[in-house]
């Protein structure tokens, strides 16, 4: 049946990204080019640092997103209640995966809920570009609404599809849905790549639709490209192979998109990011948070709830410490102040 098959592919996700290559070697957010500047007197105290924003109507401790990874199966519910419980706790947002799997049956609903542990945190729903074609408008508000999320990040994931062997084929449809959703649900929609990046073109297209929240989910981390391709055999395993370094990698994809589409929209910045210095750079770039998935994942893996929180403090104090040492107490100051950027980033901005 479809929605086995489904559930199947989404559990030998988890596996590979548990334990598997998904992240390339070769692959690089360029995150390496960024450099921010020493402040040798801050003149402030690590208290004075204050992190919070707002995203999706709520107030959030800290400029983080615990991106969409997983959901359809038994094990993938616990990933998600573990993850929406650290979130909850800690200020963060959080979104799930891909729920193609509850569209496809309803039983599998219960894998997505996670309000029973994360009753405030601003929660993300998630559906496909080309899923949500086929669902309409309300569809998608129904599966937004069946979990009490705050909002629904619509996906784009063609390098994915294309090597995935149940893949998707047909792109056509895209901008039309997205036009749809956006007058359906204002800002409660999110835009957002997976791992391959979205370029300034195709992100001032989608905010002159009114979308207003873009996650650019750039290069660098891991590749859904690589995991299906280590899924794949024959021609699509050669060909995935081939494609599994694709992408604007993630420092580019922050930059040249705030460039572009200038403090209209709620931008995070993800792909790849591992560390609070990475957030700090990502937020100095234009990112007003940053998003993250696989470090937390695997820590949950290792050790659960206190696991994950014991990554998380390791991020958050590196988070802090950034802004210290650029004499920055907020993220609004944070980007006002210098930074050096060099190497192949310099040639991917000034292309893009």
């Amino acid at each position: 049946m479809v929605e086995d098959t489904t559930a199947r592919r989404k559990d030998a996700h988890l596996d590979l990204c548990a334990k598997g290559e998904v992240e390339p070697v070769e692959n690089s957010t360029l995150l390496e080019h960024v450099h921010l500047v020493h402040c040798a007197m801050p003149e402030m105290a690590v208290e004075d640092v204050d992190l919070s924003t707002s995203f999706l109507g709520k107030q959030l401790r800290y400029p983080l997103l615990v991106t969409g990874m997983t959901g359809g199966t038994e094990r993938a519910g616990a990933v998600n209640r573990d993850l929406a419980l650290v979130a909850e706790r800690h200020g963060l947002a959080f979104g799930v995966g891909s729920q193609r799997a509850m569209a496809e049956d309803a039983a599998r609903a219960v894998t997505f809920q996670v309000r029973q542990v994360a009753p405030t945190v601003a929660l993300l729903g998630n559906i496909g570009m080309y899923q949500a074609v086929g669902l309409g408008v309300d569809g998608v508000r129904r599966l937004m609404d069946a979990i009490g999320a705050d909002g629904i990040a619509l996906h784009l994931n063609a390098g994915q599809e294309l090597t995935q062997p149940e893949g998707d084929r047909d792109f056509r449809g895209g901008y039309e849905i997205v036009r749809a959703l956006v007058g359906a649900l204002g800002e409660r929609l999110l835009v957002k790549e997976t791992g391959c990046g979205i370029g300034p073109e195709v992100a001032r297209r989608l905010v002159e639709l009114g979308v207003r929240n873009l996650d650019v989910s750039g290069l660098g981390g891991t590749s859904w490209v690589r995991v299906e391709q280590l899924r794949a055999s024959g021609v699509q395993a050669k060909v995935g192979a081939e494609f599994s370094a694709w992408g604007i990698p993630t420092a580019a994809a922050v930059a040249t998109v705030r460039t572009a589409v200038g403090s209209q929209v709620r931008l995070v910045g993800s792909g790849g990011i591992r560390t609070g210095l990475e957030v700090a750079k990502v937020l100095a770039l234009g990112a007003d948070l940053a998003g993250m998935a696989l470090p937390l994942f695997r820590a949950q893996q290792e050790g659960g709830v206190e696991g994950a929180e014991r990554a998380l403090e390791v991020i958050l104090t590196g988070l802090r410490h950034a802004l210290v040492l650029t004499g920055s107490r907020s993220c609004a100051e944070l980007r006002r102040r210098p930074r050096v950027v060099g190497g192949v980033l310099k040639d991917w901005m000034a292309a893009l």
